[in-house]
């Protein structure tokens, strides 16, 4: 987990609930909950919506502007 220990861990969560207090941590949690849920679904429908056929881009040419060949 990115390097972090039981003890940086311990300490991270202590500064978060100094800050945000023990009655707002519940709201926060549900919040980012709801969030996570509501990204969940938002690309599950890109994702159902995507053609089957991955979209390939088209090379560079000469004729269609290529700036280093312009040089």
């Amino acid at each position: 987990m990115a390097g972090l220990g039981t003890s940086e861990i311990l300490i991270i969560l202590l500064v978060v609930l100094l800050l945000f207090g023990s009655a707002k941590l519940p709201q926060l949690a549900r919040s980012l909950g709801k969030s996570a849920r509501i990204l969940r679904s938002e690309t599950q429908a890109l994702h159902d919506e995507a053609p089957d056929e991955p979209v390939r881009p088209r090379p560079l040419t000469a004729d269609r502007g290529d700036v280093r060949s312009a040089r």
